[in-house]
């Protein structure tokens, strides 16, 4: 899949701006960044919007026009466009045109503008052009302007102010509006001809700053030995190296040149590098996401034709390294646990195979680190383990659970803060994994690293799952959410966050509710990306409080415009295979007042029990009423609501799930188990 996805961003980013960049040779000269002709190909880029969504722009492609107005913050005059162009909009909704705003001010915050879109109560998104690399490529000169785009040629074919009250000061945006420039724009769009009139001037709107335009003729100045090898080395060489993850090696200059419109494709469109988390929410550890100030160096010295420049070259130092075997921090494990191998199919679905080996530790063992190598990383698409234990013997000393995992891109796993994984004696280690077809036969056999401390850990790392098994999205529905949450009973440090779901998943964030009702946002993911999954470390463990709650709340395209959709026409439910859904988001932690000589296995019990109330209560009001069961999993529970609903008030309340899974009924006891998916 990876190789696809390759193909076709070298492809776009060729015929973005090979015949500029590359093929003649010659650089982007400052006049074309800084004046967009009409006629123009607006090239592909994904930004951030108010709302925290990610908004790719050739996503689009289906619409019949696509409209893109500049603005800033704190000005009457964007106010006031604003305005007018949510009427526009609004006119023009059923007719399917998008619309959007550009906010490439460089002072002005995403806060400030979610701010004063609830204060005008203008829904148009606002893109957060942070890196100013999309008004760059427009041409943006200053508030108001408006950007026509014709997504059948990626043309624009209108460029101007919205209508003549927004052309100049005066008569100002009171008056009446005589010359609708924006609005026959569109319709000529819409019936496939050009444009009355398509650049019309703007001299209204406050001036937007762009420095870059005004040292778009020392881009070529810019050094590949001393500016951008050394970022592509710390960014980018770990997965592009002989034998890494990466669909090709950076290994000397004349590779960069070859994949250069490539790189600036991926980095304008942000699937390069393969790191999501939003800068503004949290510090995570081995942060692989370019600085604005990294991503716009190497955009605007492609822009300029890649030159060569003086200087070594220091990527040529990367022809006879390969990746290594273990992680490099890490070395060689103290031991190695090899899986059976497994033959997997050219096609079809391959159900998930469990594979249990013997517990290889001869005591009671404390892991600071597991890593996974996959024998076929194009087939494996994960693995989750867990320690069982010899019901024939008595209870571990200690408690057992997970013992690694891999995803797609995933790191190894490194207990912080002083903690462990714990792995009793005796036993054994069960695998689960689970594969996907690619097309022609594959031998999978995959290997466990195991890092043994020499000494207990005074802390016992613990994972638990917020799961949304109650999960149910409509045919073809582009933009729906699912919300699940657990409530923590005591104080507790959150080391790991690590969101899944499969290819309708796109947007993911976690937030911690207080009891006081103090929300935090924990991690933000504006755009998922199904083939990079990896854990979100926090620079510094993250400490909950007693009684917060953790929400994970999910978006999903189940629209025949989400190209890695399986099927848009089905009703999607929980299910274990990627056709399927998952709305899943794991957390590693430690109870505050739990030791390796004081276990909390009590505080344990209450998390979970939570968690079948945060997987059904979708409005998170501490009960689960009928309406909120979805899916075959709520039809079973909701089989055996009457039952469960003890005080017959029409609600299940925390005391009345408990009861099911504690003292309950038989049958009732059994509804709910069987809602319970295999996590």
């Amino acid at each position: 899949m990876r190789a696809i996805v390759f193909a076709g961003a070298l492809a776009a980013g060729l015929g973005l701006v090979g015949a500029v960049a590359l093929t003649t040779g010659h650089g982007v000269k400052a006049a074309d960044i800084a004046n967009a002709s009409i006629g123009r190909h607006v090239e592909n880029f994904e930004l951030t919007d108010h709302n925290r969504m990610a908004q790719q722009l050739y996503y689009y492609r289906y619409a019949p026009a696509i409209v893109i107005m500049s603005r800033v913050s704190g000005s009457t005059f964007s106010d006031k466009a604003a305005a007018a162009l949510q009427r526009l909009s609004d006119a023009y909704a059923a007719k399917g045109v998008i619309f959007f705003m550009l906010d490439s001010r460089l002072a002005d915050s995403r806060d400030q503008v979610a701010a004063e879109a609830g204060r005008t109560g203008v829904t148009i998104p606002v893109l957060m052009d942070e890196e100013q690399l999309a008004g760059e490529q427009l041409g943006v000169q200053r508030e108001g302007e408006v950007f026509v785009i014709d997504p059948k040629t990626w043309r624009a074919a209108y460029h101007g102010p919205l209508d003549d009250r927004f052309a100049s000061a005066s008569p100002g945006p009171d008056s009446p509006a005589t010359k609708p420039y924006a609005a026959l724009a569109i319709d000529a769009v819409l019936a496939g001809q050009p444009a009355p009139e398509a650049d019309v001037a703007e001299t209204g709107g406050k001036a937007i700053a762009f420095p870059a335009r005004a040292n778009a003729a020392k881009f070529a100045a810019i050094s590949y030995s001393h500016d951008i090898a050394p970022v592509l080395e710390n960014k980018c060489v770990s997965c592009h190296i002989n034998g890494g993850i990466g669909p090709f090696a950076m290994n000397g200059y004349s590779v960069i040149k070859t994949m250069s419109p490539m790189i600036r494709e991926t980095i304008r469109t942000r699937r390069m590098p393969p790191y999501f988390a939003d800068p503004h929410v949290g510090a995570f550890k081995h942060d692989q996401s370019l600085s604005p100030a990294e991503a716009k160096l190497i955009v605007h010295w492609i822009e300029a034709g890649a030159p060569r420049g003086d200087g070594p070259d220091p990527l040529a130092a990367n022809a006879d390294r390969t990746a290594p075997e273990w992680p490099v921090a890490l070395g060689k494990p103290d031991l190695i646990v090899k899986l059976p191998a497994f033959n997997v199919p050219a096609t079809g679905i391959v159900q998930y195979q469990y594979m249990r080996v013997a517990n290889p530790f001869t005591g009671d063992t404390w892991l600071r680190a597991i890593a996974m190598k996959p024998g076929d990383r194009a087939v494996l698409h994960h693995v989750v383990s867990d320690y069982v234990p010899d019901r024939s013997k008595p209870a571990p000393l200690i408690p057992g659970g997970s013992v690694g995992s891999y995803t797609p891109g995933a790191e190894p796993q490194i207990m912080a803060d002083g903690s462990g994984a714990p792995v009793p004696a005796g036993g054994s280690l069960n695998f689960q994994m689970h594969y996907t077809t690619n097309g022609k036969p594959a031998t999978d056999q995959t290997e466990v690293g195991f890092y043994v401390m020499k000494t207990p850990p005074k802390y016992i790392k613990r994972s638990a799952v917020i799961a949304g098994f109650n999960l149910e999205i409509p045919p073809g529905e582009a933009r729906h959410t699912e919300v699940a949450y657990m409530t923590f009973p005591a104080d507790a440090w959150l080391y790991t966050l690590f969101p899944h779901a499969h290819y309708r998943g796109m947007h993911v964030e976690l937030k911690a509710i207080a009891p006081d009702g103090k929300q935090t946002m924990l991690l933000l993911l504006p755009k998922y990306d199904f083939n990079w999954q990896r854990d979100y470390d926090p620079v510094k463990p993250i400490l909950v409080k007693a009684g917060t709650r953790l929400v994970a709340t999910w978006v999903y395209d189940n629209s025949v415009h989400n190209f890695a959709n399986p099927d848009p026409k089905r009703d999607v439910t929980w299910g274990e295979q990627t056709p399927d859904e998952m709305m899943y988001f794991r957390v590693n932690y430690r109870w505050a007042d739990e030791t390796v000589a004081h276990p909390r296995g009590d505080l344990e019990a209450k998390l979970h029990a939570s968690m079948l109330m945060g997987a059904l209560d979708t409005n998170l009001d501490g009960k689960i009423e009928k309406s909120e069961l979805h899916g075959p999993m709520g039809a079973r529970l909701l089989a055996h609501f009457d039952e469960i609903d003890k005080d017959h008030d029409g609600t299940l309340d925390a005391d009345e799930l408990a009861a099911v899974s504690m003292r309950g009924g038989r049958r009732a006891q059994t509804a709910a188990a069987a809602a319970t998916p295999n996590l």
